[in-house]
């Protein structure tokens, strides 16, 4: 696949762009693969590219110096994340870690810029970003101290399947029920029973590998 057919695909912010601009895109993106468990970015290290996911799974996650992990958020195909800090022009305050086998696209810093100076459909699309971003994260404050296991579960498939933040992409994604104990931060065993839970309630076939989302809304608004 070529570079502009990887972006084309997995960045929606590129259809956007003027033709020249993609053609400076184009020019500077780079591509990198990562094995599962492989660190994408380490905190503490200073911000230099937007980060987006062309293939696999991604989680953000914080830590102590105990050695205590929290995941924040998980980003599927189609997302990108770490505009904040090459906003703020500070080192990251979280690390990326692959989840599973994954491609990883990068725009420079610079050319991020150039982009904020010269598009204003970007910056909409980047302001549309950060807005979903923001209530995501008040969303998930909320659900990890308020909700139940079953109900956290739900919460973190809806997120990966947030339209704004990762679109263009359907109601099936490849993911493990080890993948999503990760990211909601319970063990696999108790995963597998809100998973069960949650298909019995018709929300959700759970498939080898995947899962297939059959009502989005229900997921939003399970366990309030």
């Amino acid at each position: 696949m070529s570079l502009q057919a990887i972006l084309e695909e997995s960045a929606a912010w590129f259809g956007l762009l003027t033709a020249e601009q993609q053609t400076r895109v184009l020019r500077d993106v780079f591509i990198a693969h990562y094995s599962a468990g492989a660190i994408v970015e380490r905190k503490g290290e200073m911000a230099y590219a937007w980060i987006g996911v062309s293939s696999g799974l991604v989680k953000v996650s914080v830590g102590n110096p105990e050695g205590k992990m929290a995941s924040l958020t998980g980003v599927p195909a189609g997302g990108w994340i770490g505009e904040g800090s090459l906003l703020k022009g500070e080192a990251r305050k979280y690390d990326v870690v692959a989840l599973r086998d994954s491609t990883i696209v990068r725009l420079p810093v610079a050319t991020f810029n150039w982009l904020l100076d010269n598009s204003i459909p970007f910056n909409r699309y980047l302001l549309h970003q950060l807005n979903e971003r923001v209530g995501q994260f008040i969303g998930k404050a909320e659900h990890d101290r308020l909700l139940a296991p079953d109900a956290r579960v739900a919460r973190c498939l809806a997120e990966l399947f947030n339209p704004l933040l990762y679109p263009g992409k359907g109601m099936r994604l490849n993911i493990t029920q080890e993948e999503i104990g990760y990211l909601a931060r319970i063990s696999r065993q108790r995963t597998n029973q809100a998973l069960r839970t949650l298909e019995a309630a018709h929300l959700l076939k759970v498939e080898y590998g995947a899962v297939q989302v059959l009502d989005l809304d229900g997921l939003k608004q399970y366990g309030k």
